[in-house]
């Protein structure tokens, strides 16, 4: 099979008609082997009722419907169990993403062998406060602290082999971050496509200004789980231990100065009225709770078993 579309989706009827529609067109005149996978986030409008439609006249429409909102990364991540095709296409159901761009994007990863492209939507037709320009500093921010030279990791447009999307483990709000996870999985052969960016036709977004701020929380989560994620006591462990070692030094050094002035009957005062002598208990004790997180941390991954993160209530064609 040549491609597999994965296509997440949260209340959007009204444009599912015309996007299914576009896409089996576009199958059609490339004469493409396909599946058209809808991930249906717990819609509470018609989408669903949609989705079985399409599915009924066409095979290779299929679709998940979860039992309510789980978000989008668990949307991708069950699409990604379930795709089969060669190439793994990812879009937004708003008909913001161009079908039309599949064509070049297939072909980016069949005959020049990336990993993984990225669309890229130079020009956008969204507001400039609310979101162009936080945006460009989202994406600076996590070009620094990645090292993946994207300019766009937000666009839902993206093309993947299908080796990379059973290699990627897609959870909490990663989704914006699956180029970086491609990346720290040994992936390497990110690309970049510029795609139309259309005007949404219809609904409104899904997502407002607190998408941003959880983008870079969730920035930061993933710039320390590929550094240390594998090996907190690494970073806990060796943090706790300095800690520890610069308050028990202290405490030393504030013990045996009391010792030498009382032996020279020299003027001094009781330990606990040194101030110095609560910095060095305090950064003894947060040194100890450190390295007993490092430690907890390494029992907690030789432990841990996979979860179900989300609650599937239907599939078609699956």
């Amino acid at each position: 099979m040549n491609l597999s579309i994965l296509i997440p989706l949260l209340n959007e009827e009204e444009s599912l008609k015309e996007l299914y529609t576009w896409i089996i067109k576009v199958m059609q005149d490339n004469q493409y082997s396909y599946e058209v996978i809808f991930l249906d986030d717990g819609s509470t409008d018609s989408s669903w009722q949609l989705i079985e439609g399409f599915s009924n006249e066409n095979p290779n429409i299929k679709g998940i419907r979860f039992m309510k909102n789980f978000g989008k990364s668990q949307a991708l991540h069950a699409g990604f169990a379930k795709a089969q095709g060669d190439v793994i296409i990812t879009m937004d159901a708003d008909l913001q993403d161009s079908p039309d761009e599949i064509p070049g994007l297939y072909k980016m990863i069949v005959e020049e062998n990336f990993d993984l492209v990225s669309g890229w939507k130079k020009k956008r037709y969204d507001s400039v406060v609310a979101k162009n320009i936080p945006s460009k500093l989202f994406n600076w921010a996590a070009r620094k602290t990645s090292g993946v030279q994207l300019n766009d990791f937000n666009c839902g447009l993206k093309a993947y082999k299908n080796v990379v999307v059973k290699n990627v483990e897609v959870s909490g709000e990663m989704h914006r971050y699956i180029p970086v996870l491609a990346k720290n999985a040994g992936f390497g052969k990110i690309g970049e496509k510029v795609v139309i960016h259309q005007a949404r036709k219809y609904g409104e977004t899904k997502f407002g200004m607190e998408r941003f701020i959880n983008g870079f929380l969730d920035l930061i989560t993933i710039w320390f789980l590929s550094k240390f994620g594998k090996r907190p006591m690494h970073l806990f462990g060796a943090i706790g231990s300095i800690m520890f070692i610069i308050g028990f030094v202290s405490a030393g050094y504030i013990g045996v100065s009391k010792l030498y002035f009382m032996y020279n009957n020299m003027r001094y005062t009781l330990v606990t009225n040194n101030p110095w002598f609560y910095i060095a208990l305090t950064t003894m004790i947060l040194g100890t709770q450190l390295f007993l997180a490092g430690f907890l941390g390494e029992i907690i991954l030789r432990t841990k078993h996979n979860e179900e993160r989300y609650k599937v209530a239907t599939v078609v064609n699956l």
